[in-house]
């Protein structure tokens, strides 16, 4: 054990203890404990496993505090595994030297732009939990190669300036990763963010992650996944709470790749039993394969609750898209598929969508796409219409209710059909619109 205070360190706020918490990491006993107190670093402490072997560094029930006053991670763990998650590939010095490095109970807090709270290079099961990063413009940063990380049961909140990110696997490989039980809030870029990243394997469970937004940027996202550069696959997000605010087109959860023939750069995800509210969408999936959509609870979209664009095989079920009447402001909700083939929507609630107008688009779009399935939706006083189809190719509609229930019907149609072949509709209970309950223009 390596007590930072027999090291020379103060922790009194405003001295520079960098060299003395550096030598403590260097020359200490394997667990370095940081007790209650202010710790002010100016570069970041480098943990490197390889040379001081295995190491923990624990504060003292959150109340030790590392002020970053200079650009970087306020702590580096560096190992050297070049392997897989497979243990045959991990050389005998990993673990004899290096693996399950930790950080626990201790708060980061950046005062620097470029402050960064942890980053992870080349470690195999790193273990971060009961940590609390703050101001930082990178809360976890994960780069070249990590396996096996596991980030529990940390706050990693507030970050500092318009990039903000609260986890970012930053071009990096990866394989195994567990993201669980986090607040991860109030960042302007994203809260968790992959880019340049191959990874698979990937679970974010039982999180709150809101409000990871900045209304005068773009594409800000809760949740983003760009696998325009690199294949991400085997990814679930589930329990969690995911919310924000209106931001140009922002989501609540964006997955994107990169376009190929099969639109397989993305795919393998589970996304269940989460509540996903307030943003332009909730859920942004484009040159997505393979991903299940089902037991969620969505809620005010600016532009749609889940936006599909040239998907393949995906699942969308037993979700309810609906929203807060409590809650004010403008939303338009419902679904949009562009562009997709095999897409299977069914058990949907969607409540009051003001998607479309008078003549295109409804609360569920389809547009240029085939292998279709809509069944078991309920689709309730859709300001325009229920179901537009539009150049779908081979779909089966079954076993849907559309009503309005005003007395005056104010939807134009319950479903509008625009040059479309081999459609099958059955067992469905259709209101009637102004021009009939199915146009087919």
């Amino acid at each position: 054990m390596a007590h930072v205070k027999e090291f020379g360190a103060v922790g009194d706020g405003k001295t520079d203890d960098t060299t003395e918490l550096q030598h403590a990491i260097d020359d200490g006993e394997r667990l370095v404990v940081i007790p209650a107190g202010t710790y002010r670093i100016t570069k970041p402490l480098v943990v490197d496993l390889e040379k001081i072997g295995f190491t923990g560094i624990s504060g003292d029930g959150g109340t030790a505090t590392i002020v970053m006053d200079g650009p970087g991670p306020a702590l580096r763990l560096v190992g050297s595994h070049a392997g897989t998650a497979d243990p045959d590939s991990v050389k005998p010095n990993v673990w004899q030297r290096q693996r399950m490095p930790t950080v626990s109970g201790i708060e980061i807090v950046g005062n620097h732009p470029e402050a960064i709270g942890i980053q992870l290079e080349r470690t195999l099961q790193a273990t971060l939990s009961g940590v609390l990063i703050r101001k930082c413009k990178i809360g976890i940063h994960l780069v070249t190669r990590n396996r096996n990380p596991i980030i529990s049961n940390c706050h990693i909140y507030d970050g500092a300036g318009k990039g903000a990110i609260g986890i970012y696997l930053d071009g990096c490989d990866l394989h195994q990763i567990n993201i669980i039980g986090c607040h991860i809030s109030y960042h302007r870029h994203a809260g968790i963010k992959l880019q340049r990243s191959s990874v698979r394997n990937l679970q974010i469970t039982g999180c709150d992650i809101e409000y990871n937004f900045d209304a005068a940027e773009t594409d800000c996202a809760d949740v983003w996944i760009d696998a325009r550069a690199a294949e991400v696959r085997e990814v679930t997000i589930a329990s969690c709470t995911i919310q924000a605010k209106y931001s140009p087109a922002g989501a609540n959860i964006r997955i994107e790749a990169a376009p190929t023939e099969h639109s397989t750069e993305a795919g393998l995800w589970t996304i269940s039993g989460n509540i996903i509210t307030n943003q332009t969408h909730n859920l942004l999936l484009r040159n997505c394969r393979g991903v299940t959509v089902t037991g969620n609870t969505f809620g005010t979209a600016a532009a749609r609750t889940i936006l599909i664009e040239r998907c393949r095989n995906l699942v969308v079920g037993s979700n309810n898209l609906d929203y807060n009447p409590d809650y004010k402001g403008e939303r338009i909700d419902g679904v949009l598929v562009k562009d997709s083939a095999g897409i299977n929507l069914h058990g949907l609630i969607i409540e009051s969508s003001q998607a479309g107008t008078a003549k295109s688009d409804g609360a569920i779009g389809i547009f240029n796409s085939r292998d279709i399935t809509v069944a078991n939706c309920q689709i309730l006083n859709p300001k325009h219409r229920a179901l537009h189809l539009d150049h779908v190719h081979h779909a089966i509609i079954s076993a849907n209710l559309i009503r309005d229930h005003s007395r005056v019907p104010k939807m134009q149609e319950a479903v509008l059909i625009n040059d479309g072949d081999n459609l099958e509709f059955s067992g469905n209970l259709f209101d009637k619109g102004r021009r009939g309950d199915v146009v087919n223009k």
